[in-house]
């Protein structure tokens, strides 16, 4: 059993005075769908030359948690019936949701995926059917239930991947290779590592694209604000291409940090609806598979994570990535979700346990001596509430030369002191 409290006795204690902080706005990519509805309707088109007459079509949807998506699969729900099809949902989400049916369809349901919410059955199993093998032998697979439906519809943001740099990283592809095709597939191609998955993830998607009757997948890239930015179905024969390009679309899209050093970076929550890798790597710079292409120019010393999300159901994905985490972060950890996903993924430093704090202030202390040469009230600290909500952030007035010189950013309050509760929790939360 985890201790409840781990005392630091050290000389001076762990609460040095701590600089003020202003709150600063990012401008981030805004470009937005204005009628996602119109978009998928029009485009839905494109394929009006298919029979889907009592045809069954496998929508499936992933573990992350895109704020936009319902009413893409929504919309895209209503153009199948309309076309006489008979559409179900399914989860395609690898290894996560505890690598087990029930836990799958439980997280979909946490996203509001249910019957009763979009009006057509939700199938989950585990079973699969090898449809192909890559070059090297490697068994490509396919959910049973989606693969015995006539036609598969994969829906996907695209996005850069937490963990390996290529033509091809969270999207499409991906979809095809891993998701779609349950923890047999995961894991067949996290076996080779992520330093082949820029040729795998292609390959393995071509050969589900040449033995799968995939219908047409949906894109979906989103801007800073987790806005739709562009939405597409794309037709089997421009699958690679076009998740390629948008992916490019992307990278110009996600949100970042405005800055080049930070000595602590204050995380409010991670999950797995925040990032595949609970705390993203595209914001931070540290992937937990140590594999380059991360580092954007932004150092940062130390990064704390305070909790969890409710969404990510105990999978503590991307805590290894800190230097420090909290009691309350620790209680929430489901030690077996969290695992299944690292182990299958075969990144099992984002499953280690950085030192834990009893308190927000501790952790905060802790982290600041980290930095050797850092005086806590000099600290250059920022607060963001996750990874992929950054619009409003917290920053010390330690950086403010920085905010003043920088066109992207601007203060949006008078200086503050941090303040902390009687068990020295962080008061307050960060309102975009």
């Amino acid at each position: 059993m985890f201790p409840k409290s781990i005392p630091i006795p050290i000389p001076g204690g762990l609460h040095g005075p701590l600089p003020r902080f202003i709150e600063v706005a990012q401008k981030l990519s805004t470009e937005t769908v204005d009628d996602v509805d119109a978009v998928i309707s029009q485009q839905f088109e494109n394929f009006s030359h298919i029979d889907l007459k009592d045809k069954s079509v496998a929508v499936g949807v992933g573990s992350r948690g895109i704020k936009e998506q319902p009413s893409v699969v929504r919309a895209v729900l209503r153009e199948l019936k309309s076309a006489g099809a008979r559409p179900f949902l399914f989860p395609a989400m690898g290894s996560h949701g505890g690598g087990n049916a029930e836990g799958q369809e439980a997280v979909l349901a946490e996203y509001g995926y249910t019957e009763a919410v979009f009006g057509v059955p939700v199938k989950s199993s585990m079973d699969v059917v090898e449809v192909g093998n890559l070059a090297d032998g490697t068994p490509v697979y396919c959910d049973a239930i989606a693969h015995a439906a006539d036609y598969i519809v994969p829906v996907n943001r695209v996005k850069p991947h937490t963990s390996f740099r290529g033509p091809h990283e969270s999207g499409l592809a991906k979809m095809l290779a891993i998701s779609v095709s349950k923890h047999a597939g995961a894991a067949a191609l996290h076996f080779h590592g992520f330093a082949h998955f820029e040729h795998l993830i292609p390959e393995a998607a071509q050969v589900s694209l040449d033995h799968v009757n995939i219908l047409f997948g949906v894109g979906i890239v989103e801007n800073s604000l987790e806005t739709i930015r562009q939405v597409e179905l794309v037709a089997p024969e421009k699958f690679l291409e076009r998740d390629a390009a948008l992916l490019e679309l992307a990278k110009a899209s996600i949100p970042q940090l405005y800055f080049s050093k930070i000595d602590v970076l204050i995380v409010d929550k991670i999950g797995k609806n925040i990032s595949g890798s609970g705390l993203d790597p595209n914001v931070t710079g540290r992937a937990g598979s140590g594999m380059p292409g991360f580092d954007k120019g932004l150092k940062i010393k130390r990064v704390v994570i305070r909790d969890l999300t409710d969404k990510t159901q105990g999978n503590a994905t991307g805590l290894g990535t800190a230097d420090v985490t909290t009691q309350r972060m620790v209680r929430k950890v489901d030690w077996t979700k969290t695992y299944v996903n690292m182990v299958t993924a075969g990144v099992i430093n984002g499953a280690r346990l950085p030192i834990v704090a009893d308190t927000d202030r501790d952790a905060i202390g802790i982290a600041i001596r980290g930095c050797p040469g850092v005086n806590s009230d000099q600290a250059r600290i920022v607060r963001v509430p996750n990874t992929l909500e950054l619009t409003t952030i917290w920053v010390s007035e330690t950086m403010r030369a920085d905010v003043d010189a920088d066109p992207r950013l601007e203060i949006t309050s008078e200086p503050f002191e941090l303040s902390f509760d009687q068990e020295n929790a962080l008061v307050g939360e960060i309102e975009d």
